[in-house]
């Protein structure tokens, strides 16, 4: 899941897997538990999970996408039982567990991003790379298009994206470049967007693709992905067990962002004090019972030279992992 529009090697490699079992089974694999993996995707990562604490752990997979979904039903059909499996953005993960009736978990994984059947399908419209409609949704049974989206914004709104969400410096001259080639009716596939954007860029101002940073930020706008974060970062720690652990698998920079500077409020709140969801600086002190936290990464986690030799979409990969202690 990278905000890369590179297609992913196969066979399909969760990213940095043995370093979220490691955080997740500290001292080796252990029998027992409930863990989530909020992204389940393809299931690479929650097969691992399940593995590592057969033979009666259990694990509640969610996925917005219906689709990848239906994939990690496949995968780990082998599981039986211990595998839950609810259709939901990661942002409501509270539903979702009370859904299958779990209430507190020994350990939560986020991986962030697009999954690889999205980027691979060009009738999802994720992709650059291999010409499509202009969708990019997560979930393609909810919610407006890229082509919708792009349909009612205007230049303004939309260089404002493009630098926010893309941090392209460029973004005024591509937001009125798109804007002129929709109000001539040429922008009708993902291949028509980029071909704009590559137009749009010296060739001095180039990246590693022109379109890289355009198509996600408009990926983020359609999907809400900030936002979905920002609710997701509220909602798990509270949910974790003592001992338990949220590990999050960011791929940009603006999502890194907000996970270092909510780990880091949270690890600070027992001088905060604690309202239930999120720490608030009204109160003077902690309440008996209030939870605490601790960053288990002082920086975040990349891959080894050898997974990023072997899986590229590792590259831009950072881990960052947090502890409820009491």
């Amino acid at each position: 899941m990278t905000s890369s529009e590179r297609p992913e090697p196969s066979p399909h490699e969760p990213v940095l897997r043995q370093e979220i079992l490691e955080f997740l089974y500290p001292g080796g694999p252990r029998t027992g538990g409930i863990r989530v993996d909020a992204t389940v995707g393809l299931g690479g990562h929650a097969g691992g999970i399940l593995e590592s604490s057969a033979p009666d752990g259990r694990l509640v997979g969610l996925d917005r996408d219906p689709t990848a979904l239906a994939l990690s039903r496949t995968a780990l059909a082998v599981h039986g039982d211990r595998v839950m499996l609810v259709h939901a953005p990661f942002s409501q993960l509270d539903a979702a567990l009370d859904q299958v009736s779990v209430g507190q978990v020994d350990g939560i994984l986020a991986d962030l991003g697009v999954s690889s059947p999205q980027l691979d399908r060009a009738e999802r419209g994720f992709s650059f790379q291999r010409s499509g409609p202009l969708d990019m949704r997560m979930d393609p049974t909810s919610g407006a298009t890229a082509a919708e989206v792009l349909a009612r914004t205007d230049e303004r709104e939309l260089a404002g994206w493009l630098r926010d969400y893309g941090e392209e410096r460029m973004a005024g001259r591509i937001a009125r470049r798109i804007i002129e080639s929709r109000d001539r009716g040429e922008l009708d596939s993902t291949a028509a967007l980029a071909a704009v954007v590559h137009r749009a860029l010296p060739g001095g101002a180039r990246h590693k693709n022109p379109a890289t940073r355009t198509f996600q930020a408009l990926r983020i706008v359609v999907n809400d992905e900030l936002a979905e974060l920002e609710t997701f970062l509220a909602k798990a720690p509270a949910r974790l067990a003592v001992g338990g652990r949220l590990c999050v698998i960011a791929f940009h920079s603006l999502e890194d962002r907000l996970v270092k500077r909510r780990f880091r409020v949270l690890a600070e709140a027992p001088s905060l004090g604690w309202s239930g969801g999120a720490p608030h600086a009204s109160a003077t002190a902690p309440r008996p019972g209030d939870p605490r936290f601790q960053i288990l990464t002082k920086r975040p986690v990349i891959a080894t030279e050898a997974e990023q030799d072997r899986n590229p979409r590792s590259r831009s990969a950072k881990l960052r992992v947090l502890e409820r202690i009491s």
